[in-house]
């Protein structure tokens, strides 16, 4: 997994058909994502329940690219083994979802995958201040975590705070809620690059028709180029 700040569109496979997750990967794979986002939920720490480590083995065999797996759980520590044998490239944990998020990072690194960092919408840029070193990519959230199809919350401030940050470090800066091609313009013009998209991306289409998928994809890679298709 190389590093580049090339906008990478990252469809949550949340908005997929459940009944059909293979065939579903496949296709936005097909038609042009660069990674495969899932988002794994407790019930605890946020209020919906999605999926474990078991469902992100079987999805595994299907993902070419890149398998970004965004914990929203609390406790993380006892998991991330289990994730790292699921297959997870990246894994993401939440800055607020337990003390020792600096252990947690060392954890998920010494585990082989590269380490993520998750800041809900009212969790400052500079809560990660002192963890870059530790990191591979921080998760900006534009919505309260726990469900998809919210409403964007404009979080370009944080942002660019964390754009000024990071400075030359090799870190992704990943947007998650609300991302569609009105929205992907502000947060790539702030600094973003990994752009997560759930009904954005499969809104109209299916595995019968996944030409939609790869319209939508398009369409947003586009407005965050300042390139509207």
């Amino acid at each position: 997994m190389s590093f580049d700040r090339q906008i990478k569109i990252a469809p949550s496979i949340l908005s997929a058909d459940f009944a059909n997750f293979g065939q579903e990967i496949q296709a936005i794979e097909a038609q042009g994502a660069d990674w495969v986002h899932v988002d794994v939920m407790d019930g605890h720490f946020v209020p919906n329940l999605t999926f474990g480590p078991m469902a992100v083995k079987a999805f595994r065999p299907h993902v070419k690219t890149v398998m970004d797996v965004h914990l929203m759980i609390a406790p993380v520590d006892p998991y991330i083994d289990a994730f790292a044998d699921a297959g997870a490239d990246v894994l993401t944990a939440h800055v607020e979802a337990g003390p020792h998020i600096h252990r947690t990072l060392q954890a998920i690194r010494g585990a082989g995958m590269k380490a993520g960092v998750a800041l809900n919408p009212g969790t400052p840029a500079e809560a990660v201040a002192h963890l870059l070193d530790l990191t591979d990519l921080i998760c900006v959230m534009t919505v309260n975590p726990g469900f998809g199809g919210q409403k964007f919350i404009d979080m370009t401030g944080k942002i660019r705070a964390l754009r000024d940050m990071i400075g030359d470090r090799p870190i992704h800066i990943e947007i998650d809620g609300g991302v569609d091609p009105k929205t992907a313009p502000l947060v790539a013009e702030a600094g973003a690059d990994v752009l997560v998209a759930g009904s954005a991306v499969f809104k109209g289409g299916s595995v019968d028709n996944p030409e939609a998928y790869g319209e939508n994809i398009r369409n947003i890679r586009a407005a965050a180029n300042g390139v509207w298709a």
